[in-house]
């Protein structure tokens, strides 16, 4: 059963044993992250900041920080069971008579129901601040690292309506908090809302309507960083993973609707042309990201739920709770991958990675060249475009043993031969490219290399016992008196 809202899986952590409640007042500058970023660091719970300085709102947060805590969050045992759903569906075949229609009744009635549905009230709307009412300050809002330029809202699903189609995007953007009623909107150039952004000014538009949702069913918030289609709304791929549709309510002050059963939602309008200094910010890379114009975001209404808790994450080297986000991620969208490239085996972006620098994947040789075939696609393939390096082993190597991957470059590669050197656009906190946006790519081919690919000399095998041997040492494996 999907979560009605945010504490419905806090209840379910902490039963589960993966909560800590912490009652001690905690300054949200700087002290909540130093704890954090220890227990992050440590594998620990999800931790509730249940009196944090100077205001009367809890902080949840690292509430995704594990395997275990991702599953939970989006209702499953195994966060690749969403992926086989989703080809699944895409398998579906179109009815073409009565029997066939019949039969796909189940999957039609299926869908229905996950569509997102506006409701006529939510708990959102329990605490209503319009005019001078309106003061951001109230909640325990991060300052994450010394050299920040300030608090920044980091969990925050941010909706926007493309001006031209209508089409609602809720997306993922850090929002530094200026003062009571403004902040800044890291709108990255790549990015779904910068798009609606720029296409509002090219209707010429004076401004754009957005509204930010924090808390509410997790499922939520993850599909808000999740690399969904463009144009494909979001609340709609929530809806799938929860298996029931996301309600939306109308907003007070804009024209725009956001999950009913949220703890808190700001409301409010970017200005064409306005933008403003943000950052720097320590960053998932491990560096502050630097300080750049980012668009402007006026507050015009602020409605919360009465207890509302307040949900945030840090950011920085890893391993900390987006790795997590982006392990699943990995998991979901791979059996996609493959609906494309079905001699994708199996792949990871390891954390060192950071999401964008590194990715690793197997194949199924067949052909020559084949590995570069790969390599074109993934950086054709959305937000993949991004990826620094690509390496492409077998398929019999373990892509989440660093050490296996290492091992194959080591041996199997000529670099002479086997690395394609490419550009492209780099994810805009890139800070070793030389130019803002794009730079240089790798990939290698760490693949037994064929003869058709210039490769005459003989290809050794590997090192590997026959299977018959390794099952008659494990037979007498007590009577040689080993231990391990």
């Amino acid at each position: 059963m999907p979560y009605k809202d945010l504490r419905e899986f806090i209840a379910t952590l902490e039963s589960a044993g993966e909560l800590v409640r912490i009652k001690a007042e905690v300054n949200p500058e700087l002290e909540i992250t130093e704890i954090t970023d220890r227990v992050c660091k440590a594998g620990g719970p999800a931790l509730l900041f249940e009196n944090p300085r100077g205001s009367l709102f809890p902080v949840l947060i690292n509430a995704f920080g594990s395997e275990k805590r991702m599953a939970l969050s989006l209702g499953v045992k195994d966060t690749r069971e969403i992926g086989e759903q989703i080809v699944s569906l895409l398998k579906h075949t179109p009815p073409v008579n009565f029997a066939d229609k019949l039969k796909s009744l189940p999957t039609i009635l299926e869908l229905s129901k996950i569509i997102p549905k506006t409701v006529s009230k939510g708990v959102c709307k329990e605490v209503i601040l319009k005019g001078d009412d309106i003061n951001l300050l109230k909640f325990p809002v991060l300052k994450c690292w010394p050299e920040d330029s300030g608090r920044f809202i980091t969990f925050p699903c941010v909706f926007t309506k493309n001006p031209e189609t209508g089409i609602r995007n809720c997306g993922m953007y850090r929002m530094q908090v200026y003062d009571a009623k403004t902040t800044g909107m890291h709108w990255h150039t790549h990015h779904q809302g910068a798009d609606h952004y720029r296409s509002s000014e090219r209707a010429g538009n004076e401004k754009i309507e957005a509204a930010v949702s924090l808390g509410g069913d997790p499922v939520i918030t993850f599909a808000a960083t999740a690399p969904v289609p463009d144009n494909v709304d979001e609340m709609l791929f929530a809806g799938f993973i929860r298996r029931k549709a996301v309600e939306m309510v109308k907003c007070e002050t804009v024209d725009l609707e956001v999950p009913a059963d949220s703890e808190i939602v700001i409301e409010g309008y970017v200005n064409a042309g306005e933008l403003r200094r943000e950052g720097p910010f320590g960053d998932h890379t491990g560096y502050y990201s630097l300080a750049d114009d980012y668009p402007v975001f006026h507050i015009t209404c602020i409605t919360h739920r009465k207890d509302a808790v307040y949900p945030a994450t840090v950011v920085g080297r890893p391993p900390m709770e987006d790795t997590y986000m982006g392990i699943a991620t990995g998991h979901i969208f791979l059996p996609l991958l493959r609906l494309q490239m079905p001699e994708i085996v199996n792949m990871n972006l390891p954390m060192e990675g950071v999401f964008h620098n590194m990715l690793f994947v197997s194949i199924d040789k067949k052909y020559p060249m084949h590995a570069r075939k790969v390599m074109n696609y993934v950086w054709g393939a959305g937000q993949m475009m991004f990826t620094k390096m690509i390496v492409v082993v077998d398929k019999d190597v373990d892509v989440f043993n660093t050490s296996d991957v290492l091992f194959r470059i080591g041996n199997n590669v000529d670099w002479e031969r086997d690395i394609m050197i490419s550009r492209g656009p780099v994810d805009a906190l890139d800070h070793a490219s030389p130019m803002p946006h794009w730079g240089g790519k790798i990939g290698i081919d760490a693949t037994k290399k064929l003869p058709e690919e210039g490769h005459t000399r003989p290809w050794p095998s590997d090192i590997t016992m026959q299977e018959d041997i390794k099952k008659m040492v494990t037979a007498r494996w007590k009577e040689y008196g080993i231990k391990l």
